[in-house]
């Protein structure tokens, strides 16, 4: 990017920020401890650090000299670990979750970070967070066995309560998603040879095992990945898809009926090896979906990363220009039919054709991304990153 000159770093950090006002006004596995009572990180209100937030902009890259870039705007959240959850609400609140047990919450856009981590939770690796607003959340702690934990929070993270702990050794949960407020999945790498899906019917309070007779074996070797919480997304009220890696071919799996029985489909995404497959799923609906992936290991590429569906998942067709790199995290941009957004340790890429061509438009580390209703995107990643693109005004 630096090489590039002022023009191109020009037209790169802001592709986000035009993309996202074109939009609206158009129709793994596996670590700061947290401290038990909450605290708040707020913006330094110094030269310096204005100087920081302004100059760096998207994904740390220098915004042109006088400009503030209206892309990835980073966000001071005083810690640094990977946050690989990510629930934005809305254009001020926003959760996300890490390793070491740690959760913050945002109410004023970023500007100031309060810790509401789950007391003792320190050697939790949280990977997913749900969140209804500003008071209820659920997260997914990963790992085998009793490592595998949800936990909900009703009053903003000041209380948290464990809502299931997994007991089977076999199991180990990468994932959750909910249809609306009380109607809830997680999804468990396979055991016994199918994937096992966890559903809640009361907001995450409590949690039930569902049958696996409408499940389809598992591949051998195959896998979730607990990358980006994007493993396994819904879209309407009963339509859900599981994304898999690890096996022969890379697949995802889709269920019109909440959980109960699904169907599996190939996808494009290069598989065959333990660290490839598909990471990330989008859909803007119950039938037009983006899923992107790769090789996640840094010296290996990943060609063929991303694909689209038009027909809910049935068929999958490999994007014409993918990312150039591995991403993990995908999400379309608020009201837009066509344009989204995928995210990776490498970069930012963005698409305007609905998956088909994609285009890097940021150099920063993230893992995972999503947008919000009121026209809000949001990005987080290592070393405590967490970012936030509005539109341009």
């Amino acid at each position: 990017m630096t090489s590039m000159g002022k023009t191109r770093r020009m037209m790169s950090t802001g592709l986000i920020g035009a993309a996202l006002t074109l939009t609206l006004t158009s129709p793994a596995r596996a670590g700061e401890t947290p401290t038990t009572a909450p605290t708040t990180v707020t913006a330094t209100a110094t030269a310096t650090a204005t100087a920081t937030v302004t100059a760096t902009g998207a994904g740390g890259q220098p915004a042109p000299d006088g400009q503030e870039s209206p892309g990835w705007q980073l966000t001071p959240t005083g810690t640094d670990v990977r946050f690989r959850g990510l629930a934005p609400v809305d254009r001020r609140t926003a959760w996300a979750a890490g390793s070491k047990g740690t959760v913050l919450r945002t109410t004023d856009g970023g500007r100031s970070w309060r810790n509401v981590s789950p007391p003792g939770a320190a050697e939790l690796e949280l990977r997913d967070v749900e969140a209804f607003d500003a008071r209820r959340a659920v997260v997914l702690a990963i790992g085998e066995g009793e490592a595998s934990r949800v936990l909900r929070t009703e009053d903003g993270g000041a209380t948290w309560t464990e809502s299931f702990r997994n007991t089977d050794p076999r199991a180990f949960y990468d994932c959750m998603t909910f249809f609306d407020r009380r109607h809830g999945l997680a999804m468990s790498d396979p055991v016994d040879g199918k994937y096992r899906i966890l559903a809640t019917r009361d907001g995450g309070r409590s949690w039930q095992v569902l049958p696996s007779a409408g499940m389809p074996d598992a591949l051998p070797g195959e896998a979730g990945f607990a990358a980006s919480g994007q493993c396994l997304v819904s879209a309407g009220p009963r339509d859900v898809w599981l994304a898999t890696g690890g096996g022969a071919t890379a697949r995802v799996l889709h269920s019109a009926d909440r959980g109960l029985t699904w169907t599996a489909t190939v996808s494009p995404v290069p598989a065959g090896d333990p660290a490839r497959g598909v990471f990330g799923l989008a859909f803007r609906d119950r039938t037009h979906g983006i899923a992107v992936g790769g090789d996640y290991r840094k010296d290996q590429p990943s060609p063929q990363a991303a694909a689209v569906t038009g027909d809910g998942g049935r068929t999958w067709r490999a994007s014409a220009t993918p990312p150039p790199a591995y991403r993990s995290g995908v999400a379309w941009l608020p009201h837009s039919r066509s344009a989204a957004l995928a995210v990776g340790p490498t970069g930012t890429d963005l698409t305007t054709d609905g998956g088909r061509t994609w285009r890097t438009v940021d150099t920063g580390s993230y893992d995972t991304v999503d947008c919000t209703p009121d026209g809000s995107c949001w990005a987080s990643g290592e070393k405590g990153r967490i970012a936030v693109a509005r539109p341009a005004r």
